[in-house]
């Protein structure tokens, strides 16, 4: 592509001179924006920067109570930048970028740090990270127009209803869960849908009440205990929660017993995608009849933040922005607000906990031999955008697996199941156990 100082997108300003001059007035109206910076608690200024690296032409914004102004400058009027390569920066600002590029974070997460750099205070960067992720937002609309994305249908009539279990689990005792049910209520033709880290089982209300998947099975889900509607387990304090393989099958392995279901298909995403391939090694002791891992693999080797636990950052700010940019920019946007609603409103310390089991407590490299796809088979599915659990990382944990199947999903990313459930059915439907 060229050395940076040769590069269109080298002086981020100049190249959206014309954004910069809508982007005010966009701002000003934007009621996204109006509720994260409308606060008595912002009691000054606070300045940021967004640049190309290997320049110093800054966009600055700088959040007063209430307003965000753009104006230009340099990055050492900024409390922190945004920094990223040229050609970065292009991909981000295309109409419809393709993965990783529909988010700072995915750029973040998916070149290792190649050319992506938070300069400054590293603080005040998960402090404002609802405001910057906005702040790129607006800009990308105003520079090349919105992202053309898919509308979900509403619906007048809701088929599932719930209702209160007890069990008992390794690790975390006596617990009282939360679980929904809809479709047959054939208990020997079942699903279980599990939810992902620090989140709960309103994810799969859209796929729950999709009519093809109520004409043709037994849904259920649940909240893990201490997650959404389920209540704190036995020993628990806030923040001292963890997850781990035995405690996390052992879950699973007590609601398919406490309902009575006949070897279900276990489905789930992220470190619920993870737990499918354990139930698949452990499907005998679990009673699973079959599992579909979504954005899962054999083994997860990211770095870890620790935002989502710490004592200076909101969590309930930080931890939905953190998994926002995971999700494809053309799914539904009521969607992909449902996902941030469910990672803000977690007890603190429960999505940390969950990436115990996530970053490296599930470690199945040298276990995938062990499934028998003949009693339990395995059929994968990627959402494309996910950044954190890509295509490849579940093909190659597939190609492990004699007899399992895998496929890339289209237009979705880290949460399917949430974030298109109408395109996401067409590809659940697909496998035949």
């Amino acid at each position: 592509m060229g050395s940076s100082d040769a590069h269109a997108w080298a002086d981020l300003p100049s190249q959206l001179t014309q954004a910069l001059d809508k982007v005010n007035s966009d701002a000003s109206s934007d009621g996204q924006m109006n509720a994260f910076t409308t606060s008595n608690a912002i009691d000054g200024p606070a300045t940021f920067g967004i640049k190309a690296a290997g320049s110093d032409n800054t966009i600055l914004v700088t959040v007063k109570n209430g307003s965000v102004e753009f104006t230009t400058g340099k990055p050492d009027k900024a409390l922190f930048t945004l920094s990223a390569l040229p050609q970065q920066w292009q991909e981000f600002f295309r109409q419809t970028p393709v993965a990783p590029y529909q988010s700072y974070w995915g750029m973040f997460g998916m070149n290792i740090k190649q050319g992506i750099e938070v300069q400054g205070d590293q603080t005040a960067f998960a402090h404002w990270t609802h405001v910057w992720r906005r702040v790129l937002e607006l800009l990308h609309d105003a520079h090349c127009g919105a992202t053309p994305a898919d509308e979900e249908p509403q619906l007048d009539d809701d088929a599932i209803v719930g209702r209160y279990i007890y069990v008992s689990v390794p690790l975390w005792g006596r617990c009282k869960i939360f679980y929904e049910q809809s479709g047959t209520g054939d208990k020997s033709n079942s699903i279980v849908f599990l939810h992902t880290a620090g989140s709960d089982g309103r994810q799969y209300h859209g796929v729950m009440n999709d009519k093809r998947m109520l004409e043709k099975c037994n849904m259920i889900a649940f909240d893990l205990p201490a997650h959404g509607r389920s209540f704190p387990y036995e020993g628990y304090h806030p923040g001292n929660h963890t997850n781990t393989e035995d405690s996390y099958v052992g879950c699973i392995a007590a609601v398919v017993k406490k309902l009575g279901l006949q070897k279900p298909i276990i489905c789930g995403a992220s470190m619920a995608g993870q737990v499918c391939l354990a139930v698949a090694i452990r499907a005998e002791e679990v009673g699973a009849g079959g599992t579909i891992p979504l954005q899962g693999s054999d083994y997860l080797n990211m770095q870890r933040q620790w935002y989502d636990r710490s004592p200076y950052v909101n969590q309930a700010l930080f931890n939905p922005e953190w998994v926002y940019g995971m999700m494809s920019p053309t799914s539904p946007l009521v969607n992909r607000q449902l996902i941030w609603h469910l990672y803000s409103a977690q007890a603190y310390g429960i999505f940390h906990g969950d990436l115990d089991f996530y970053f490296g407590g599930w470690d199945g490299r040298s276990r995938m031999k062990d499934i028998d796809t003949k009693k339990c088979p395995v059929f994968m599915l990627t959402g494309e955008y996910d950044w954190s659990n890509t295509p490849a990382m579940s093909q190659a944990t597939c190609d492990k697996t004699k007899g399992a199947k895998h496929s890339a999903m289209k237009g979705l990313g880290h949460f399917p199941a949430t974030e298109n459930p109408k395109v996401f059915v067409g590809y659940c439907k697909s496998p035949s156990y």
